[in-house]
């Protein structure tokens, strides 16, 4: 019992030690980083895709419904998994642009997640407040609120997003996992690229061996929306260099009953910023900050 506590407090301590290793660097960036593309920092109508906006019209309706949404996009019914529309080719290009300059420059860099090696954070690179949020709150909400009424998709209130680079001599592929969500939104920003499709297998299964599977494949400026807890992964990319945003929605009022990855009951500490999306007064502290649980 003694070890299993001190395997604990050592997995807190490291993962405290990563966020404050996160806010240093998000401190740097914003003093010394010079963006070629300042503007695709402050999200607009004009970078989203018309048929996203016609989308997002149809669920802010008075008579909006599931079927009608479904409707507007390409959906996988039994996987629950929705394809869509989301960014301009325009807007994925000056993007994707802006991340390399970033990549190439002598900023400091986190890695993206515990899997991918390649990518860029993008509350280090100050995007979370003027581009994220509300791209969640405004767009993605009123959609997420018809496909996933269970997961808390009316309520979603944080998120991680994280942007993912695959290349032949960098990252090929992703092995099956689930994520720290309850909604995932993947969009596909470009390059150019041949194979690498997603794959998902079930919810809440085994991430490994997946024996069957549904495979997908990317399409450039379009996304996926699926359940965070759908196992999934990407098949290896053949040629060429691929790019995607990674948006981990998350609604506190669903993983503050059981946390998502260690399936219990969560035991928090305090957490700068959006933390793991759980919500909680801890001792001596103001009630609705935003932790990690200490579990998993």
């Amino acid at each position: 019992m003694s070890c299993c506590l001190f395997q604990i407090e050592a997995e807190v301590q490291r993962r405290k030690q990563l966020i404050h290793q996160s806010v240093e660097r998000k401190a740097i960036i914003s003093q010394r980083y010079k963006p070629k593309h300042p503007h695709v920092y402050i999200l607009q109508d004009s970078f989203l895709a018309p048929e996203f906006l016609e989308i997002v019209r149809y669920c802010t309706s008075p008579d909006a419904h599931l079927d009608g949404l479904l409707r507007y996009t390409e959906s996988y019914p039994e996987k629950r998994i929705c394809r869509l529309p989301v960014f301009t080719e325009e807007f994925c290009q000056a993007f994707v642009d802006e991340l390399e300059n970033f990549e190439q420059s002598d900023m400091p860099k986190g890695r993206p997640n515990s899997m991918n090696n390649y990518g860029v954070l993008l509350n280090e690179l100050g995007m979370d407040e003027t581009f994220i949020t509300p791209l969640r709150e405004k767009y993605l909400r009123p959609i997420t609120a018809l496909l996933y009424p269970d997961l808390g998709g009316a309520c979603l209130d944080s998120h991680k997003a994280f942007v993912v680079k695959y290349s032949l001599h960098e990252d090929l592929d992703l092995s099956s996992h689930y994520d720290n969500a309850e909604v995932t939104l993947n969009v596909s920003l470009g390059k150019e690229f041949t194979e690498g499709n997603l794959y998902f297998g079930e919810f809440r299964q085994d991430p490994n061996p997946v024996p069957r599977y549904l495979e997908i494949e990317h399409v450039r400026t379009q996304g996926l929306l699926h359940r965070g807890g759908h196992i999934h992964g990407a098949l290896p990319i053949a040629s060429g260099e691929r790019w995607n945003l990674i948006v981990w929605m998350r609604s506190s009022a669903i993983r503050n009953q059981l946390c998502p990855m260690c399936n219990k009951k969560p035991e928090l500490v305090e957490a700068e910023g959006f933390g793991d999306g759980f919500t909680g007064t801890l001792e001596d502290a103001a009630p609705e900050t935003v932790n990690l649980c200490s579990l998993w």
